[in-house]
């Protein structure tokens, strides 16, 4: 029994260890974009923290006040996502965002520049098959047209539509960085830090 645990607890160890290096590989491309101007690189942002889940019964798209917006946290956490980004000193392409308020708040927080509204980015949280989605196939080609341009191109979105382009689930603030290689084929390049360390 003592044996059993023993095993159970140095797997669990192992898991933690091998968790903990796969995330800090997925950081390291963010040292090596440091000051410059990169090119080809896309990265899809999840809005910040808007409590609650999916859109209310009455959601409008043209008045926030029936939307999930921000809260406080939600804000602050724009604002430090674009100062950590500020930090990293990359030339940014452009910033675009989903036309719901959450997205378009956080775009405008992060204070990179002015920001372009692209429905493409819109939620599909009511969508049957997201990854196969017009606006999916749309976005994968943004990307893919993006490869030659200079400039972090910066696309704020949602859940599903960043999971459904890169099979990667995100954290609210959080978001995973993308770049074509020279066959066309979308490649996940590295994360963004979680919100509690980017200060660093």
């Amino acid at each position: 029994m003592k044996f059993r645990l023993f095993l159970s607890l140095i797997f669990g160890l192992l898991i933690s260890l091998i968790t903990q290096s796969t995330y800090a590989n997925e950081l390291l491309i963010w040292d090596k974009l440091q000051g410059s101007a990169p090119k080809g690189y896309v990265l899809l942002l999840r809005h910040t923290l808007a409590p609650g889940s999916g859109d209310p019964a009455n959601f409008k798209l043209n008045d926030c006040s029936t939307q999930r917006n921000l809260s406080e946290v939600g804000k602050k956490d724009a604002k430090e996502v674009g100062e950590w980004i500020k930090r990293r000193e990359i030339k940014i392409f452009g910033v675009e965002s989903s036309r719901w308020c959450r997205a378009k708040d956080t775009a405008r927080l992060l204070n990179l520049g002015k920001v372009k509204l692209n429905k493409n980015l819109d939620s599909l949280f009511q969508e049957s098959d997201a990854v196969n989605h017009p606006s999916t196939l749309k976005v994968r080609q943004q990307i893919l047209n993006h490869r030659n341009k200079v400039g972090l191109l910066i696309l704020v979105g949602h859940f599903v539509n960043i999971g459904a382009v890169t099979g990667v689930g995100v954290e609210s603030g959080e978001g995973v960085l993308v770049r074509a290689d020279s066959k066309g084929v979308l490649k996940v390049v590295g994360l963004t830090p979680k919100l509690g360390i980017l200060s660093k």
